[in-house]
């Protein structure tokens, strides 16, 4: 700030659905200096105490409710930080993680050693994007394990940090695309992507939302996953269900306890249903197929 003084930091803490890179984008707020999850499933954003007001408070909630959670919008708190504490904060938000039977996700800081037959990612934190400590993330990571098998074709829509479409890739799937619709969560991915040795001809990773042009691509997909908030699987539910008419496995989560029924229904109207769930923490994720009268 030019005046050689460190500023202490405001920490705003909330419990949301949403995923906080869509949160960032849609604040558009170049003051927020860092965010992350923590492994509580807080999401934690940060702001320069010289630099926080009530209008950011109010655009903040704002933005929660134009995404379709008001809820987190009161549930907000707000702590400040003292400067010092700030580099102890970053380190103590993401340590190690073990998900499933082999998966660790670990930041660069943090060694460990997983054994042989572990499945390992080194993820830095950046801004507010996936750590992969979130119940709706280590719910499809279960599944992930235990359904790819070699070679398989893997898209992963509203793909954020990356990390289950590199769960996957190292599971043994033969390649995957990624997509979201956020720049800075498709930058970031990149930069995962890179840090854990993937090429871009295996891990393709765009800017964009899903397509008729990628739902009928010439090879169909075998696994699709999404971890997405309820609108967003209500809304992109056509589309969804013609990659599970065409012979895709549909892994679902980022689904609250009190939405399952509504996801159920609106996909069972197009022919694809749930044929296993998952709860943790008051999350649901789903897994579909379409039924047999649907295929072709």
């Amino acid at each position: 700030m030019g005046t050689g003084v460190e500023s202490n930091w405001i920490d705003v803490q909330m419990r949301t659905s949403l995923d906080a890179g869509e949160v960032l984008g849609l604040l558009n707020d170049p003051s927020v200096t860092g965010g992350w999850l923590d492994g509580d499933g807080t999401v934690h954003f940060y702001w320069p105490a010289g630099e926080w007001s009530g209008e950011r408070l109010a655009h903040l909630r704002a933005v929660l409710l134009q995404l379709g959670d008001g809820s987190a919008g009161a549930s907000i708190e707000i702590r400040e930080e003292p400067a010092q504490d700030w580099n102890r904060l970053w380190a103590q938000s993401v340590t190690p993680l073990r998900i499933g039977r082999r998966v660790l996700i670990r930041p660069s800081w943090e060694p460990e050693d997983g054994g042989s037959d572990t499945i390992e990612l080194v993820i830095d934190p950046k801004q507010a994007f996936g750590t992969g400590h979130h119940a709706t993330t280590s719910l499809l990571i279960e599944w992930i394990e235990d359904l790819v098998v070699g070679g398989m074709s893997i898209l992963d829509v509203g793909t954020g940090s990356g990390i289950l479409a590199m769960v996957a890739l190292r599971c043994g799937a033969g390649r995957a695309v990624g997509l979201d619709c956020d720049p800075e969560a498709i930058e970031c991915a990149r930069g995962y992507a890179a840090q854990n040795g993937f090429d871009e001809e295996t891990l393709r990773l765009t800017v964009g939302r899903l397509t008729a042009e990628l739902v009928e691509t010439p090879e169909p997909w075998q696994l699709v996953l999404a971890n997405l908030d309820c609108r967003t699987l209500l809304e992109t539910s056509e589309l969804l269900a013609r990659l599970a008419q065409r012979g895709a496995t549909l892994l679902f989560s980022g689904i609250l306890v009190e939405q399952e029924e509504e996801i159920r229904l609106a996909y069972a109207e197009r022919g694809v249903y749930g044929t296993e769930v998952k709860r943790k923490d008051g999350w649901v994720a789903l897994r579909l197929r379409a039924s047999e009268s649907c295929d072709g």
